[in-house]
């Protein structure tokens, strides 16, 4: 039997979960669909699918894309077969008000129209199961700080490709810092031209390199942090 012939009802629920697996490194956004609904209609629950079949198959992308396997064609289209899956399951996620594993505010800085890097982090850490505000391309301090203000999320995520427009980034920290709300979010920044000697001297919180790299950080520090507050209760 062919790829494209099997038929996804057949099989056996952990079957199933690989196989959608497979379809995510694939970035066969049809078959991801087909699958979410028919584990959600064997009685599965949203964040059941949401983790088991969608968060731990991006999880393997994210690897493969960290190790050079894979690129960045791939990893788009891997995301783009989660978003099928996600755009199931998020209404069932909302009613059940199930816990994402955190929130994260991001856009490129002011200055700078470049969103590809950008779009990836967003798409990979959403793959990690985080709710992701996406603020966009040349995104101000104040448009950073109203999202900031009426989302609370856990992280604010930064993007920068321009030399010229990577500076803005302590603007923004410096403004959080000068308004009392800097110790609140976790700062991450990253693109091209950085490093972590300048995610230091702006006052970050982490520099990734990559999206892989970011998401892993995204949950690792997001972690640390609510132990670090259920420790101080």
């Amino acid at each position: 039997m062919t790829e494209e012939e099997l038929d996804l009802r057949t099989l056996p629920d952990d079957e199933l979960v690989e196989q959608m697996h497979d379809d995510l490194y694939d970035g066969l956004a049809e078959e991801i669909d087909d699958g979410t609904r028919i584990l959600l209609d064997r009685g599965w629950s949203a964040p059941e699918v949401l983790n088991d079949a969608l968060v731990e198959g991006m999880r393997i992308v994210g690897i493969d894309f960290r190790d050079g396997i894979l690129f960045v064609p791939e990893v788009l289209m891997a995301a783009n077969a989660m978003k099928a899956g996600m755009a199931v399951l998020r209404p069932l996620l909302a009613e059940t008000g199930a816990e994402t594993v955190g929130k994260v505010v991001i856009g490129t800085v002011k200055g700078d129209i470049h969103d590809i890097g950008k779009n990836l982090v967003a798409m990979m850490m959403e793959g990690a199961g985080f709710e992701v505000i996406d603020l966009g391309i040349n995104t101000d301090v104040e448009e950073f700080i109203a999202a900031i203000l009426e989302h609370q999320p856990d992280i604010l995520g930064m993007s920068a490709l321009l030399t010229t427009t990577m500076p803005y980034m302590k603007v923004v920290v410096d403004t959080l810092a000068d308004r009392g709300m800097r110790d609140d979010y976790i700062v991450m920044v990253g693109g091209a031209p950085l490093n972590e000697e300048f995610g230091r001297a702006v006052g970050a919180d982490a520099y990734c390199r990559d999206a892989a790299v970011a998401a892993e950080t995204a949950k690792d520090l997001v972690a640390r942090k609510r132990i670090l507050m259920s420790e101080q209760v």
